[in-house]
């Protein structure tokens, strides 16, 4: 049996090759000749993904930040032959893994390959990429996706609440209309969430309702809203009841189509996206995933 171990050496403050010889260890326990690849550069994870697609590996496993991780989500699906996948997760939020229950101490997620239980998982398709967990769009993301590695690494999720907390107060209005599969919707939202996963930057209860593999896109509209509205909704991701908020509108649709007055970026896994209109749509099982046992 083959495996490809893609790791990105900067990632988790430079953890990667602390990891790397006890990873490679494991695998070969485990039975395979592994097949070792370092990315240097953007898009590199996305090309080894391919690669090992091409090469019929039969196990894929990849260490890296969530960025890492989007991109070999990116290199697998396009691919007639994609193998059985899992990751090793050294991001700042890392909500793939949550929403998984992979461990996100990495010498624990390393024991956690000995596990044998696989499952079919849900990604989404943005034109012509794709994500496993959230698209945002709205001044939030807009001011998120600006948000630097620096900030991020040394950070953590604080730095995407203080950017956050920099748009509520700008409060810019832009007029929005989403078409999903029950209609239409229009306003002037503050945050549109499309999530496939319950955890959304590191909160795992915000999309409460989400499955990794329900075949929905879960659709919060966030409208227009003070800091005491913000605060009272704040109270309700911790609680895990934020689409029970009047200021919260809840779609779920495997189709959405999002258009905005004035261009505006998404924020895709963590990172820039493309600007709207935004194609939105739903995979459903299309990745098999190797993940820890439920207790």
């Amino acid at each position: 049996m083959k495996a490809m171990f893609i790791y990105n050496p900067s990632s988790g403050k430079a953890d990667a090759e602390q990891y790397k010889e006890t990873t490679v260890n494991v695998l070969e326990g485990l039975g395979y000749e592994v097949i070792i690849k370092e990315t240097s550069k953007q898009n590199d994870a996305t090309i080894f993904a391919t690669q090992a697609c091409a090469e019929k590996v039969d196990f894929l496993l990849a260490m890296g930040g969530d960025g890492t991780i989007n991109e070999v989500v990116n290199g697998l699906a396009e691919q007639p032959n994609r193998p059985l996948f899992s990751f090793i997760p050294l991001g700042t939020v890392n909500d793939f893994a949550r929403a998984l229950g992979i461990p996100l101490e990495p010498e624990l997620a390393i024991e956690a390959l000995k596990m044998t239980n696989t499952r079919l998982v849900d990604i989404g398709q943005i034109g012509d990429k794709y994500f496993m967990n959230i698209v945002a769009v709205g001044e939030i993301a807009s001011r998120v996706a600006d948000t630097t590695v620096e900030q991020k690494t040394k950070m953590g999720s604080l730095a995407y609440l203080l950017e956050g907390a920099k748009a509520v107060i700008s409060n810019e209005e832009i007029e929005m209309t989403i078409t999903h599969d029950q209609g239409i919707w229009k306003g002037t939202p503050m945050l549109i969430l499309v999530a496939l996963t319950n955890s959304v930057g590191g909160f795992e209860k915000l999309v409460n309702a989400a499955e990794v593999n329900d075949g929905k896109l879960h659709i919060y509209i966030i409208k227009q809203a003070g800091l005491a509205s913000i605060a009272r909704m704040g109270a309700k991701v911790l609680l895990g009841t934020l689409e029970e908020d009047t200021g919260v509108e809840v779609i779920e649709s495997s189709n959405v189509l999002i258009e905005s007055g004035n261009p505006l970026y998404c924020n895709v896994d963590g990172d820039e996206g493309d600007c709207t209109p935004l194609n939105i749509q739903i995979l459903p099982k299309h990745l098999k995933m190797l993940v820890p046992q439920k207790n």
